[in-house]
């Protein structure tokens, strides 16, 4: 994992910090919450990833000698730096499970520390849960669009810096297979896969030699791209003579990699020669600027394809960019706190809370999640938290609580997941979401509700607000 230290942050999260210091609150409780404020994709859900690797991060970050060095030459005073040296993150931390879908406006994760150490994980914790998450759901989309077709993450080279590095992990999360990123399959245990350049074959005199040299050294794990010249007429075929020449050395092809044109006419194509010689066990790779819509138009043209390699639209979260995460105050100096706006849906939450997800009685998603303070034990409608009029009654519903505490005084509770649980977890939870919400074209909205006593909450300090003239 990349090596952060504390300095991974924004300036004025340390020159806040510094404030607070002098001030004497370095030991004042605050408490702030993760969440988003619209789905990307237009879609119905999204996919809580990055969690781990955000844990791992909290408990070894400090500053060390180069940051404090760099801080005093930003005009950092010594008293400021010497808190710094100590800085270690000690509070607790309550989130939802990894892999777990999340809806807008209602808390992910919440963080409950001296108000410094809140400040000082938020640009980190913005950064990691921001991207994976986006990542994950983006590659959750392209696993409902692909079926049962193999995914595999080409996205390294297209990557925001080493953001090709999380979003093999957030992609395997969400769905994918593998992944070409041999750091990450090293780090994280993603199975690795690749195949070939047009390079390698550009760099012999013919294309079958290239073919013959590849199948010589990799036997067991050969895909031959066959679409440097002419694929029809030239890769495919060639591609079979290589096969051929492999069974009788007691091998197989394993596959071929169709990179452009008109792939789902080429698959066709390829499959019918592959089949006429002999070789229907030898599968179809695409790749080429492929997204979830692509891969569900090859799919509906009854495309014979195995294999998708997803690259520039998977790592870069395509067409939206970034989640929109935010980390908001809730609660200071023993006091709830909310930032105003003129939008009511950006008026965030205060207080300690939890949220409560809405289940049938066989266990499937309602398609609504309920947002109480914690102390509230016992309610059973829940209300818009925009629109006066409208409420639900909880009494046919069971309610699952979300936020489970994983660190208690900088230290996790329990033993870190690893990736394959992780990945299962969310496509097990994604299958409990009704289908009406995990399609592509006008997902069902999901309903997110206040409890009684939470609104009023708001609203108190809402009005109490607004009355305040500085």
């Amino acid at each position: 994992m990349f090596d952060y230290t504390a300095t991974y942050t924004d300036l004025y999260q340390i020159t806040m910090s510094q404030v607070y210091f002098h001030k004497g609150l370095q030991n004042e409780t605050a408490i702030f919450d993760y969440f988003f404020r619209k789905l990307p994709f237009e879609g119905g859900y999204a996919i809580f990833a990055g969690l781990e690797d955000l844990i791992e991060t909290i408990e070894t970050l400090r500053f060390d000698e180069k940051d404090l060095k760099f801080l005093q030459s930003q005009g950092m005073d010594q008293a400021f730096l010497d808190y710094l040296k100590g800085f270690r993150f000690r509070g607790n931390i309550y989130a939802s499970k990894e892999g777990d879908l999340m809806f807008p406006n209602r808390p992910v994760l919440t963080v409950e520390a001296p108000i410094i150490e809140t400040q000082l994980i938020e640009t980190l914790l913005l950064n990691i849960l921001n991207y994976q998450s986006l990542i994950a759901t983006k590659a959750s989309r392209m696993r409902l669009a692909a079926r049962d077709r193999k995914l595999v993450d080409f996205g390294l080279r297209r990557a925001p810096g080493t953001g090709g590095y999380s979003a093999a992990r957030a992609a395997f999360i969400g769905g994918f297979d593998a992944t070409s990123n041999v750091r990450a399959g090293r780090d994280y245990g993603i199975p690795v896969s690749g195949t070939m350049a047009h390079s390698f074959i550009q760099r012999y005199d013919t294309e079958i030699r290239a073919f013959r040299d590849f199948a010589k050294v990799r036997p067991h794990d050969c895909v031959l791209l066959v679409d440097t010249y002419n694929t029809l007429k030239s890769g495919v075929p060639n591609a079979i003579i290589v096969g051929k020449e492999m069974e009788k050395t007691g091998n197989r092809l394993k596959g071929i990699r169709l990179d452009s044109g008109d792939l789902a006419w080429l698959a066709r194509e390829s499959r019918k020669m592959l089949d006429d010689a002999g070789l229907d066990y030898v599968k179809i790779a695409a790749s080429n600027q492929l997204d979830e819509k692509v891969i569900e138009s090859l799919l509906n043209q009854n495309a014979p394809i195995d294999l998708f390699g997803v690259g520039t639209n998977l790592v870069t979260g395509q067409p939206d960019g970034a989640l929109d995460g935010v980390y908001k105050l809730a609660y200071s100096n023993k006091e709830p706190r909310l930032k105003l706006s003129e939008s009511i849906e950006k008026i965030n939450l205060p207080g300690r809370k939890q949220v409560y997800r809405l289940l049938h009685p066989d266990g499937l998603f309602y398609g609504g999640e309920a947002v109480a303070l914690t102390d509230e034990t016992n309610f059973d409608i829940m209300h818009h938290p925009i629109d006066l009029h409208k409420s639900l009654p909880l009494g046919g519903f069971s309610k699952e609580p979300l936020l489970e505490k994983i660190v208690e005084k900088g230290k996790r509770l329990t033993a870190p997941k690893k990736l394959e649980e992780i990945a299962d977890f969310s496509r097990k939870q994604l299958n409990k979401l009704p289908r009406e919400y995990k399609r592509f074209e006008n997902p069902h909205i999901y309903k997110i509700g206040l409890s009684a006593t939470l609104k009023e909450e708001r609203d108190r300090l809402v009005k109490e607000h607004k009355g305040k003239t500085g």
